[in-house]
């Protein structure tokens, strides 16, 4: 089933007086949603005990809870020791995740630094072979590591790059963020083409099964010419990219993901707005 829901707490949610995560997944059921992305990005600070109360609040609410580990992952950074510390940094995540009872952990795979891009890109793939053989090692391999396609152009995420590094194991599952996209690409993605050609493209390689359920990252996000700037909301008239075609896409190509909105603040109302235009599309 496709789930639509919010990254972390919006605006509203503490206009309204919520103040802890606890109460999210109640609120994300209300409004009608059935997914959540607890964000790791700044780091992982919350106690054991907290993330097993979110995990029963969520799982009470029946909203699935996925997280976001920290943005400080790279995993084509040359020395092996600060490379060490991205294996924890996922490791960790994925930790949490099971507290909560969670099934997916989206991760930043890696920046090109100084390297060639061949090379940056060869190393963060053997990087996650390691990183496979500690997921089996720590008994996780019944979760799902999401690397997630990057809006800059110096962070290693192309689509065809993102998807190569799922090649590497079943329990790599594509993060594809296409505000990014469309935001590394100058705006590529306003047909409904534009999306079926990346999805059935994902579909070739990887097959429909592991894409079916794939991970998504939705917003609008400002760009110039080394991608990505900033995000922005549905509001915002002159980036995309647009929903509804990508909407019309997945029903064209009986997709079902799990579709996460990342507007500035208004994250839940956005993501009730996506659910609002997939019901609505005929195909």
């Amino acid at each position: 089933m496709i789930k639509f829901g919010p990254s972390g707490n919006g605006e509203k949610f503490y206009a309204e007086g919520h103040k802890h995560t606890a109460e999210a997944g109640e609120y994300c059921k209300n409004l009608g949603l059935n997914c959540y992305e607890y964000s790791f990005g700044r780091g992982i600070t919350l106690s054991e005990g907290k993330a097993e109360e979110i995990g029963l609040a969520f799982a009470q609410a029946e909203v699935e809870i996925s997280v976001h580990a920290p943005y400080f992952i790279n995993f084509a950074n040359p020395d092996d020791e600060a490379a060490g510390k991205s294996y924890n940094y996922v490791l960790n995540s994925a930790k949490y995740l099971k507290l909560f009872g969670g099934k997916r952990v989206v991760f930043h795979p890696a920046a090109q630094g100084k390297a060639t891009r061949e090379d940056a890109v060869n190393l963060t793939a053997e990087r996650l072979k390691k990183l496979r053989d500690y997921i089996y090692l720590n008994g996780f391999e019944d979760l799902y590591f999401c690397p997630e396609t990057m809006g800059k152009l110096a962070q290693i995420g192309t689509l065809e790059e993102v998807v190569g590094l799922c090649k590497i194991d079943k329990i790599y599952l594509p993060a594809v963020d296409f505000g990014h996209i469309n935001a590394r690409e100058g705006g590529s993605l306003k047909t409904v083409g534009d999306y079926k050609s990346r999805l059935e493209y994902m579909i070739s390689e990887l097959g429909y099964e592991r894409v079916k359920h794939f991970h998504v990252h939705f917003s609008k996000i400002m760009y110039a010419a080394k991608g990505e700037i900033k995000h922005l909301t549905f509001e915002d008239t002159q980036y995309g990219p647009e929903f509804e075609p990508f909407a019309i896409a997945l029903k064209q190509l009986k997709l079902e993901p799990y579709i996460v909105s990342e507007s500035a603040g208004t994250q839940a109302e956005d993501a009730v707005e996506m659910k609002r235009i997939y019901s609505s599309v005929d195909i």
